[in-house]
């Protein structure tokens, strides 16, 4: 997809077209792009944020996981809890 056009679809989405927003997150999905997610994450998608809770745990980005978790999101604080188990079980 060219720069113009997904600059015309965030801003689409701005203006609250949900389509938009849905291609967005499908995009930044395929992606791997944290930055779009994280985005539309913090502007209250739900979606979005699951996808960035899945693409964090993915790369093991932990820094991310806290983030999210720190703003309540309880899909990352368990994935937090996850891998904070499995580090010890390692270490032990």
């Amino acid at each position: 997809m060219a720069e113009s056009d997904l600059s015309d679809l965030r801003e689409r989405a701005e203006n609250g077209d949900v389509d938009a927003v849905e291609e967005l997150i499908e995009l930044a999905t395929e992606r791997g792009d944290m930055d779009e997610l994280r985005r539309l994450a913090d502007r209250g998608n739900a979606t979005a944020a699951d996808q960035l809770v899945e693409l964090a745990t993915e790369r093991g980005d932990m820094n991310e996981l806290r983030r999210l978790a720190d703003k309540g999101n309880t899909t990352a604080a368990e994935q937090l809890l996850e891998f904070t188990a499995e580090e010890t079980t390692n270490d032990g």
